[in-house]
């Protein structure tokens, strides 16, 4: 084990899935969201297969016991993804990486009702507060639904983060049943080629031609977000789950330099507040897991922020 590694590695990976969601949310004006999860998807493909043939794992890695499985995983990610992408269209970029930390919050309550896992006194008092927080990171954008245009585009785009966080966390659920029985690097592929050929079906609703600038932006998008996944599930192979899973909320700070530089975003006071309390949410809920000996790392290693 070498914790420093990964954690390196898990900040690496933090920080290339912000730079991609940014690249999504370059083009979002223009380029609808299934496009981008198509985009996305293709384009992690070859570098997950050039990162398994340098492993030696091509022919023991793509096995598949539970086509299923994989299949419904694939579903409600890509479904988390398309929602994730068009929430970038609608809300700064700090707003939607706070709201999405309510996906490991949504977890713990379906771990409990789907997988009868016993959820202590802890973790759901750790998950009353992180709802807490969301609550206030949304009030404002809720109460803005009827309001001018801008408001209200800003409001359906709360709502968008909010269920695509719903997707992702019942997408870790069936990573949790899925790790069981499938090899990492299985879950990891066909997750992208699930998301690719799913995201196909959206062609009728307005995909565009976009430029060489816009294409060039989601090509790298995809190459990125390929590169995020493999730093990603690397870093639990140095360092236990419960020692870099807080990394994850590096991302918020990742999210207000990126947003504040490239897109002129500036984080409310209510944004950070709500923020802080969600993150030292999902932070307690870490620990409580760790000291309760449950096993995260193989599902930690393959969940993406978008799904």
């Amino acid at each position: 084990m070498n914790p420093l590694k990964g954690i390196a590695l898990k900040l690496c990976a933090v920080l290339l899935f912000i730079v991609m969601s940014a690249l999504i949310k370059a083009v979002s004006d223009t380029v609808p969201s299934g496009q981008a999860v198509f985009f996305r998807s293709v384009f992690a493909i070859p570098v997950i297969l050039i990162w398994l043939s340098w492993r030696h794992d091509l022919s023991t890695g793509l096995r598949v016991n539970s086509p299923m499985g994989h299949f419904w995983r694939g579903f409600v990610g890509t479904t988390a993804m398309g929602l994730g992408f068009a929430a970038l269209g609608l809300l700064p970029l700090p707003e939607v990486t706070a709201l999405g930390y309510t996906a490991p919050l949504l977890v713990v309550i379906f771990a409990a009702m789907f997988l009868d896992e016993k959820v202590g006194v802890f973790r759901i008092g750790a998950v009353m507060l992180g709802l807490l927080g969301v609550i206030i990171v949304l009030l404002p954008r809720l109460t803005t639904l009827s309001g001018p245009t801008v408001e209200t585009a800003q409001a359906v785009g709360a709502i968008l983060v909010i269920l695509s966080a719903t997707c992702a966390a019942l997408a870790q659920i069936y990573i949790r049943k899925l790790v069981k029985t499938e090899q990492t690097s299985a879950i990891v592929f066909y997750f992208s080629l699930t998301a690719t050929l799913l995201s196909l079906l959206t062609i009728p609703f307005g995909w565009v031609m976009p430029t060489l600038w816009q294409t060039s932006l989601l090509i790298l998008a995809g190459l990125i977000g390929g590169t995020a996944q493999i730093f990603l599930t690397s870093a639990y192979r140095f360092a236990d789950a419960s020692v870099i899973a807080p990394f994850d909320y590096a991302s918020m700070l990742f999210a207000i330099i990126i947003g504040f530089v490239f897109f002129s975003e500036v984080p409310t006071k209510q944004m950070l507040i709500g923020a802080s309390l969600v993150i030292a949410a999902g932070i307690i809920i870490i620990l409580c897991e760790r000291y309760l000996g449950l096993q995260r790392g193989q599902a930690r290693a393959i969940k993406t922020p978008q799904g």
